[in-house]
């Protein structure tokens, strides 16, 4: 069984392939701008270094954010194209516990929102304690945690993703998870 994994919604690009539990292949761009030209090229360069083609893929796990609007729709995107054509199944993953995966004990898992907010949540041990939310990066710090991952620094466990993504009945069903507005919808709104 073939798996590939993808996550767009931070800086890093980060993306897996496995067999079974063997990880063949595993990338991380931390360029922050080049999402767009990676995920396609670098999804292609895991499967024909390995020698397969993506017919073969049996299951597909998505990062489904929160993070920036535009980097959270590209892994979106391709998940939902290789739901539709090649009838794999996808599976979402909240991109915090992904990047939580590697670590043991209660960890702080955030992303930087800007003006002081974070997109967050803790786990402990791969139990969702504080489910993503989007707060200040202070109101989280009051929690008690053992560890902190952000988006600048994680490295991720592809075993451990694999055990704590959901399946998506439908692929067309997979949604990010942005939870808030754009800038643009919010200063609309307060012209309201």
């Amino acid at each position: 069984m073939y798996t590939l994994i993808c996550d767009s919604a931070t800086k890093t690009l980060y993306m897996a392939l496995l067999k079974d539990r063997e990880v063949l292949a595993e990338k991380y761009y931390r360029d922050g701008k080049m999402h767009s030209v990676n995920i396609v090229s670098g999804i292609e360069e895991m499967l024909k270094t390995n020698n397969v083609i993506p017919q073969n893929i049996d299951k597909f796990i998505c990062g489904i954010g929160p993070g920036s609007y535009t980097g959270v729709r590209m892994a979106v995107t391709v998940a939902k194209m290789f739901g539709a054509f090649t009838q794999t199944k996808v599976y979402e993953i909240s991109t915090l516990a992904l990047m939580a995966s590697n670590l043991e004990g209660k960890v702080l898992s955030y992303i930087d929102a800007r003006n002081g907010n974070v997109f967050g949540a803790i786990y402990e041990d791969g139990k969702t304690i504080i489910a993503d939310s989007f707060k200040s990066l202070v109101e989280f710090e009051k929690e008690c945690y053992d560890k902190v991952v952000c988006n600048e620094n994680y490295v991720v466990n592809p075993l451990k993703v694999i055990d704590l993504a959901k399946e998506v009945v439908n692929s067309d069903l997979l949604v990010p998870n942005y939870l808030r507005d754009t800038e643009a919808e919010r200063n609309l709104n307060a012209k309201l």
